[in-house]
């Protein structure tokens, strides 16, 4: 261990103490991304929805896949807060009876969020499940891409959805992947209401 370096108990890794830190942008809106295997892609995203509504910002939700049948808590929240939200897909593929009408309820669910993006009425708007439909070829990543770099300059955007596409990966500001441990599912523990929905 060096005299830039510290640890802390338990660490394996040292801290660096001095970390050069890039030029500070000022910019009007970010793109962030939360992807991976692991939970709480989602449940991130909807805690920046929160943040956001704090901070006096117009909040918006495009939910692509999950249908409106669920009783989730984050729409009970957004609903209480007076967020605006729109699911419009008829569940995830597995649950599906008509592919078609999945594919054709999503292509739907992606005008609405791209009206969404170039309206300004919104400072961030969350595209939850997004990924999906682009990997399943419902959208095509070319329209995907123009409608967030031509979105209105100040509205800040979070996708959600596992294996997000490069392009779009090339495009955020900040990209997490969430990477599975361990997951209360691999034990047969069913989802339980105010953690996973």
């Amino acid at each position: 261990m060096t005299s830039e370096e510290t640890t802390v108990s338990g660490a394996c890794k040292p801290i660096p103490r001095h970390v050069e830190r890039p030029e500070r942008l000022q910019v009007d809106s970010v793109v962030l991304v939360n992807t991976g295997d692991g939970k709480g892609k989602s449940s991130a995203a909807f805690g920046v929805m929160s943040r956001g509504w704090a901070r006096g910002w117009r909040v918006g939700v495009v939910q692509f896949m999950k249908s409106g049948k669920w009783n989730a808590g984050e729409r009970k929240l957004a609903d209480h807060l007076g967020i605006d939200w729109w699911t419009l897909g008829d569940g995830f593929t597995w649950e599906s009876e008509d592919l078609d009408e999945s594919a054709l309820k999503n292509r739907h669910a992606w005008q609405v969020a791209e009206a969404k993006l170039a309206s300004g009425d919104y400072d961030l708007l969350i595209l939850d499940e997004l990924t999906y439909v682009v990997n399943y070829g419902w959208v095509p990543i070319d329209a995907v891409v123009a409608g967030l770099t031509g979105r209105w300059s100040k509205t800040n955007v979070v996708i959600t959805g596992r294996d997000a596409p490069a392009e779009i990966i090339d495009l955020a500001d900040t990209v997490t992947e969430m990477t599975v441990v361990k997951h209360a599912y691999q034990r047969g523990i069913m989802a339980r209401k105010g953690i996973e929905y």
